[in-house]
């Protein structure tokens, strides 16, 4: 994987994130989402390289990058705390500004990229992914029932991590839909490696307890602020997920945010990455 890239941590304030770069040319950040690791770009950050400097991070709490101990609010997770690791990872790297592509939950961290950092972030690429009060707000029976994994993850009470932890693979659909087939086997083998990590569980499930706290009312100041995101934006979402049958046009509900945001569907399904990389591709390159 990732013939020509450099394998690397790097220190980031009070994280070390496990980071993989390669290419020249203007800089791109590429965000994965739960539960994958900076590999799930092993098909599309080769292609992008040839034309851009490509950086894939493991997030914190992800993969082999840092799992800070969480206060009460989870603030070491929210997705501020790991926009800050990613302009600090990209000047640790020389690059002043770059432009971010974010899916899944790192789609969250590149809206907060975005937000945050408007002076580094040049054009936004969200997969897959709407501000966390876009879908609390629209929460139905059909959310509760199709995303519950939201709820169990962010509460305490009866902390999910033991659950995962006591089969990961199954959890994670390891040898079905995450098999080596479909994820391609050194990505599928870093993704075992995550998920048999109860440290890496534990990050990722904490990950989810500050989206629906610290993240949430963030984005609630944003808003009662009137603040939007300044720079170019591209939202792309896979047509064989839920997203688009959950809520109609995913443009509508992100235009308040970005009212010059553009993007379409991808035959895909949630994971683009890996299942739809030539189509991915291209869509980047146009719009970078």
């Amino acid at each position: 994987m990732f013939e020509g890239f450099t394998l690397d941590r790097i220190q980031v304030g009070d994280v070390s994130l496990r980071v993989r770069y390669g290419g020249s040319g203007p800089a791109v950040v590429l965000l994965h989402g739960h539960p994958r690791t900076h590999t799930t770009w092993y098909q599309v950050a080769p292609e992008l390289a040839r034309d851009y400097t490509v950086v894939c991070p493991d997030l914190r709490g992800y993969g082999q990058s840092s799992k800070p101990a969480a206060d009460d609010e989870h603030t070491q997770y929210s997705k501020a705390a790991m926009a800050a690791d990613v302009a600090g990872l990209m000047t640790a790297l020389g690059h002043e500004t770059y432009s971010v592509v974010g899916h899944d939950r790192g789609a969250l961290v590149a809206f907060r990229s975005a937000m945050d950092h408007p002076d580094r972030v040049s054009k936004l690429v969200v997969l897959d992914g709407l501000p966390v009060v876009e879908h609390l707000e629209r929460c139905n029976a059909r959310f509760a029932t199709e995303w519950w994994h939201w709820f169990f993850f962010a509460q305490t009470a009866k902390p999910a991590e033991r659950v995962i932890c006591a089969d990961p693979e199954t959890w994670y659909n390891a040898w079905t839909l995450n098999s080596p087939d479909a994820l391609g086997p050194e990505n599928h083998a870093d993704f075992l490696a995550a998920i048999r990590d109860p440290a890496t569980v534990h990050g990722m499930v904490e990950d989810y307890r500050a989206g629906l706290g610290i993240d949430r009312r963030t984005e609630e100041e944003d808003r009662a602020a009137g603040r939007q995101i300044e720079c170019p934006m591209l939202m792309l979402w896979s047509t064989k997920d839920d997203l688009e049958q959950l809520y109609g046009d995913p443009l509508a509900i992100w235009r308040p945010w970005c009212p010059h945001v553009i993007g379409h569907g991808i035959d895909s399904t949630h994971h683009v990455a890996e299942q739809a990389p030539g189509a991915l591709v291209d869509t980047l390159r146009g719009f970078l």
